[in-house]
């Protein structure tokens, strides 16, 4: 019971990671209805800002703050000049060019920070240190992350539900013609969309270096696999939905590793190919995933 325990508690540390990143890829996915296959590179971009800010003698928490601040404004600018182009194109445009992004910021990262590993400082965003609970190790780092990221939802919440600009993104999104004739600037709505999944992401990005170190150009590669995963399996418009998947990905990785006596990998043989095999079972089973709304059209 104790190991059961034990691979729950850290299955929630890393589900925590995977679920920052699904709540940027929900996000955009609300705001265009388009998947965007650079928000990990995108995270990894900022991250190395953040780590070169804190080289330069910025503390944590400032170039944490300042970091989410430059990829929201990074984040509105991308969809302006690069993405609004190409607004109203068939979808298949759209996901071009988002692997096209994927490219170009793998391609900056490397050459801006010469592919080399990188790390933050010790004890960095939060203490190491654990606490000992009926034989189980909890992770003061892990319950920070855990704790910032049902913050995230929290604040998501409360701007979509609660706010005039959170009911204008969201009339933005399910209905641009109508809003546009209402006075709503659509255009600059799918940018704010755009900055608040770029900041989202890259706190996911400074979480995974810090949780998962070192710092390294393609660090959040397979953490993409993982957060596609999650958002699959929440169900790609909802938020809440984004997290559940997460934190039900993350757990289920690690009981299945350690409980499976039939296969014989370690975990990190087993990640990729059961975070996959999610995507694929859900879409066949249940294409709006755990959350998600089946829309019935009439034909």
């Amino acid at each position: 019971m104790v190991e059961f325990a034990q691979q729950v508690v850290s299955g929630l540390a890393s589900g925590s990671i995977y679920a920052s990143l699904a709540l940027a890829i929900v996000i955009i996915y609300r705001s265009t209805g388009v998947v965007n296959f650079a928000q990990g590179e995108i995270a990894t971009f900022t991250t190395f800002i953040a780590w070169t800010l804190i080289d330069h003698g910025l503390g944590y928490w400032a170039a944490f703050a300042l970091t989410l601040l430059i990829a929201f404004v990074g984040g509105v600018a991308l969809e302006r000049i690069i993405v609004r182009p190409v607004e109203g194109s068939p979808v298949v445009t759209a996901v071009i060019l988002t692997i096209g992004l994927f490219i170009l910021f793998g391609g900056l990262s490397n050459w801006i920070w010469k592919a080399q590993v990188r790390s933050f400082p010790p004890n960095r965003p939060f203490p190491t240190s654990t606490w000992d609970i009926g034989g189980v190790a909890v992770s003061k780092q892990d319950l920070g992350i855990l704790a910032v990221t049902l913050a995230l939802v929290a604040l998501l919440y409360l701007l979509f539900q609660r706010t005039k600009l959170g009911l204008t993104l969201r009339a933005s999104a399910l209905s641009p013609s109508s809003s546009r004739l209402v006075g709503i600037r659509v255009g600059w709505m799918l940018g704010i969309g755009w900055g608040l999944a770029a900041a989202i992401g890259a706190v996911a990005g400074l979480f995974t270096a810090a949780a998962v170190p070192p710092l390294d150009p393609n660090m959040m590669r397979p953490i993409l696999i993982y957060a596609f995963a999650a958002a699959v399996l929440g169900g790609l418009e909802s938020p809440i939905g984004a997290v559940i998947g997460g934190l039900s990905l993350g757990v289920g990785l690690n009981l299945i590793a350690t409980y499976d006596e039939h296969v014989h990998l370690d975990l990190d043989q087993l990640r990729l190919p059961i975070a996959l095999l999610v995507i694929l079972i859900v879409l066949l089973v249940r294409p709006a995933g755990l959350l998600g709304r089946t829309v019935a059209r009439r034909v």
